[in-house]
């Protein structure tokens, strides 16, 4: 029998040749698969403005602490860091578009996935470490908690979206990008308090829980993009011009907040309803 009888894949295992020798050489389409599509230019740029808001938030601690040995979150550095978020997650919105327009590449998954880690993982909880991290009024072990539960939340929301499928389709637990927003979120309309982080912890909650997150569907689907653009927008205007947009941030932020507190309450009525529906026709 041989080893792909035996159910394994041919090119997961050393072949032998007649002499007896292990043959190392990979098989298969190795060619295709070192080639980066489109979408995988997205998926990078997704990568890579993660990488760079840790870069701008990390530079931002160095340098106070260079110059004065103290440490105060600069709302200038947390823009920043935003804007390269939101250029995060429009790359991610994009790259699943592109793929199905044109072609997708034999790793497009795998890269949309560690990107989205870098982006929607890393950088939100290393963002609440320099939100938190060097206030006085939590302990550094809990701040840590809450940024690791963030992280380990959205690793585990990839892992199992890549693995799970819903019978309706819909996303099981809170998508990682709207967990990083909704985090960024909290970052920015609050101070740092138990409050806060109880919060955080919640957002890293939902990204691992059982909650369906319905994907947008027709006229849903242009109120759900319309209030994320103007989400988007104000968040972005915030950070464009941070002085004078505390309105606007506050406004954004609420709003993020706000829909992804909405949808899960929204569903769990809705299913509440139908069981009441059923045990009517049954009575």
């Amino acid at each position: 029998m041989t080893t792909a009888d035996a159910g394994w894949p041919v090119d997961d295992v050393h072949r032998v040749d007649t002499a007896g020798e292990v043959d190392d050489e990979p098989k298969g389409p190795v060619g295709k698969a070192f080639r980066l599509s489109a979408a995988d230019s997205l998926s990078l740029g997704n990568a890579l403005c993660g990488f760079l808001a840790v870069c701008v938030l990390a530079w931002s601690a160095i340098s106070q602490l260079q110059e004065t040995r103290t440490f105060a979150p600069d709302s200038r550095y947390f823009a920043t860091a935003v804007v390269l978020l939101l250029i995060g997650a429009t790359c991610d919105l994009f790259d699943g578009l592109v793929a199905r327009r044109f072609r997708a590449s034999a790793m497009g998954a795998e890269l949309d996935n560690l990107a989205d880690v870098i982006s929607f993982g890393l950088a939100p909880a290393f963002m609440v470490v320099m939100w938190a991290g060097f206030s006085s009024a939590l302990p550094l072990w809990l701040v840590l908690a809450a940024a690791g539960s963030v992280l380990i939340g959205g690793v585990v929301r990839l892992a199992r979206f890549a693995c799970v499928k819903t019978k309706s389709g819909d996303f099981m637990g809170l998508p990682i990008p709207m967990g990083a927003m909704t985090v960024v979120s909290v970052v920015l309309l609050f101070p740092p308090s138990y409050f806060a982080l109880l919060a955080i912890f919640a957002v890293a909650w939902l990204m691992v829980s059982r909650i369906e997150y319905p994907k947008p569907k027709g006229q849903l689907a242009a109120v759900v993009l319309a209030w994320i653009m103007i989400n988007v927008a104000c968040l972005t205007i915030w950070a464009a011009w941070p002085e004078g947009g505390d309105t606007l941030i506050k406004v954004g932020a609420s709003m993020q907040i706000a829909l992804v507190t909405a949808i899960p309450l929204r569903v769990l009525m809705f299913k509440r309803e139908q069981r009441r529906e059923q045990r009517a026709r049954l009575g």
